[in-house]
């Protein structure tokens, strides 16, 4: 069963500009897909997606089980699939607690949440069903994890309960809090596993992938004189910067990082820009681990956009701390210092960042201060586990994805 996922932008000015309706002609008068890997030079589809993410793989799976008979190709930029976001978060199964109750946000987390464990079920891909604790530990937080568990009930997450010191302490022996949502059904999982298995069932079905594809243009075909079949039947040329060409009737574009780029390049509105932030993590000992159990946040703070440094398990058997979120000077600028000039000129002259910016400046200033001092996130994570603090060894080799910070702690 195909997860809930939205890909973003599509072809929409371009197939307003010669076929009727938003998406371009019936998708009853596609060809059935003649099968197999095609030459990128030659190909023609009925759909093109364009990310081999989870969202455009997922995306991908939905339809062509939904419409068997269409030919369907994924393009990717990269040589792999899922190597981006996919591959660069926190790998938590999210229950759907913190959205505005009605909003499609918080339908889709909790649909999505159900399925991803169903399917995971179906595959057999590991996971880990570990829970959540979000933790207040100062008075003032109280009356804000009530009416976060008051929000979790009203959007249908399963399990919740609040719990007192002692029931935090069953749950995880050496976390202090005052009060704590206990949230069972959240977990954890490798989404890159995920993705490439929407992409086996893609291609089972009859979908084609072609990698080492990077998307430069796209635009309507121009029809030669005797009126080509090829331009008449699959009037979208999409151009990768090999100069390759494939033709097709739909576009999804599930780029990524790089939505608002593709939106432009088809015809679509570029807002809103991406504004790169990358996520710092630290590492805790492997000795250490058994310092916690599960996941554990802190009580959210609704003025800010982001959820706060938590505890994080991986399916690896490390614990992540963190994320510091900081802003990146490129756009899959996974290390520190990594950096775009394009990109970094388009975040100067994004309005949209100035007034993120002006809204959350100390916020902002506090994440880049815990970036660059180790000890002020260590001091925090100490409000929740005491027995942390800071290796004195030197920074140890950078474990799993690249955008977390090598950086250990020990007791």
């Amino acid at each position: 069963m195909a997860l809930p996922l939205r890909s973003v932008c599509g072809a929409c000015r371009l197939a307003r500009r010669g076929f009727p309706g938003v998406w371009g002609p019936a998708l009853g008068k596609a060809r059935p897909l003649t099968g197999g890997g095609r030459n990128a030079s030659t190909s023609s589809f009925d759909i093109v997606i364009v990310g081999g993410g989870i969202v455009g793989l997922a995306s991908a799976r939905a339809l062509i089980l939904k419409h068997p008979t269409l030919s369907i190709g994924v393009v990717e930029k990269e040589k792999d699939l899922a190597v981006h976001q996919t591959g660069h978060n926190s790998g938590v199964i999210h229950s759907g607690i913190y959205y505005k109750p009605e909003s499609l946000k918080a339908k889709l987390c909790v649909q999505g949440a159900a399925l991803i464990y169903e399917y995971c079920n179906q595959k057999r891909i590991p996971y880990n069903q570990c829970g959540k604790l979000i933790v207040a530990v100062e008075q003032e937080e109280i009356p804000r994890l009530k009416a976060l568990y008051e929000r979790g009930l009203q959007n249908g997450v399963q399990g919740l309960r609040l719990i007192h010191q002692e029931d935090i302490k069953k749950k995880e022996p050496y976390c202090r809090g005052l009060m704590a949502i206990d949230c069972p059904y959240t977990g954890i999982v490798d989404y890159r596993k995920v993705a490439l298995s929407f992409a086996q069932d893609f291609q089972e079905a009859g979908g084609s992938i072609l990698t080492n594809f990077e998307v430069n243009d796209i635009e309507m075909a121009k029809e030669s004189s005797s009126k080509s079949k090829d331009g008449t039947n699959y009037p979208i040329v999409i151009t990768n910067t090999k100069g390759e060409e494939i033709q097709c009737q739909y576009v999804v574009t599930c780029a990524g990082l790089y939505s608002d780029r593709i939106s432009e390049l088809s015809g679509c509105n570029p807002d809103p820009r991406i504004v790169p932030f990358r996520g710092d993590y630290l590492v805790l000992k492997p000795e250490k681990c058994y310092l916690v159990k599960g996941n554990i946040y802190p009580v959210p703070d609704s003025r800010f956009p982001f959820l706060g440094v938590h505890f994080t398990p991986r399916m690896d058997g490390n614990i992540w701390l963190g994320p510091n979120a900081v802003l990146a000077f490129k756009r899959e600028g996974y290390r520190p210092f990594d950096f775009s000039t394009r990109d970094v000129m388009e975040i100067i002259i994004n309005s949209g960042l100035i007034k993120l910016v002006l809204q959350n400046f100390s916020y902002g200033a506090n994440e880049m201060y815990k970036a660059c001092f180790l000890n002020a996130t260590v001091k925090h994570l100490q409000k929740f586990i005491p027995e942390i603090t800071r290796s004195n060894r030197s920074k140890s080799p950078s474990l799993g994805p690249k955008w977390k910070s090598g950086r250990r702690f020990c007791i």
